[in-house]
């Protein structure tokens, strides 16, 4: 897909994949230029890699299946956006709109050295869209859209994780002591 394109899922306007890259952190944010990504990028392998030697502590100790669920998910989650931004940038060429479909490994290599590649986000789920009432403060007239974000599947798996482990964490601390 060329950047910024769009494909409905089932003919509908508020299920779609949206290709768009970021730097790697929720909603497009950066810690500022080159070595900004690269201390994320680091960041996160260093994260993931205790996460993972945690997540091992917890099979030995036999911890419970929604613990373990949840904090696989995260794991998985994160190790996919990782993926991303150490090789992507490395295999494909640059992707903006109007440039056309990337190459996957371009003559003269891609876009940005390893570990500084951006993360692919895809899934884009407008749900409401429409004007603001002229008699609303501030924002009167204007146009609002409900739940902007662009994401990915990695992302998914961690919001689904943290949600687990709150789950977890709630239920486990409002059964009664024995």
């Amino acid at each position: 897909m060329a950047y910024g394109e769009e494909i409905q899922l089932f003919g509908s306007a508020h299920l779609l994949v949206h290709f768009v890259e970021n730097n790697g952190m929720a909603f497009g944010l950066s810690l500022g230029p080159d070595y900004g990504k690269l201390l994320l990028t680091l960041f996160r392998i260093a994260a993931v890699s205790l996460l993972f030697v945690y997540l091992l502590r917890l099979i030995r100790e036999q911890a419970g299946k929604m613990l373990l669920l949840g904090f696989s998910l995260i794991q998985a989650g994160a190790l996919g956006n990782i993926i991303d931004s150490v090789f992507y940038g490395y295999i494909f060429s640059e992707s903006s709109f109007r440039s056309g479909i990337a190459q996957v490994f371009p003559e003269g290599g891609g876009y940005a050295p390893l570990l500084y590649g951006r993360v692919v986000d895809m899934l884009y789920f407008p749900l409401f869209y429409g004007t603001y009432p002229e008699w609303f403060p501030l924002v009167g007239e204007r146009a609002y859209l409900f739940f902007r974000p662009v994401f990915n599947l990695a992302d998914v798996a961690i919001s689904l994780g943290v949600l687990v482990l709150l789950l977890f964490y709630f239920t486990s601390i409002l059964q009664p002591k024995k």
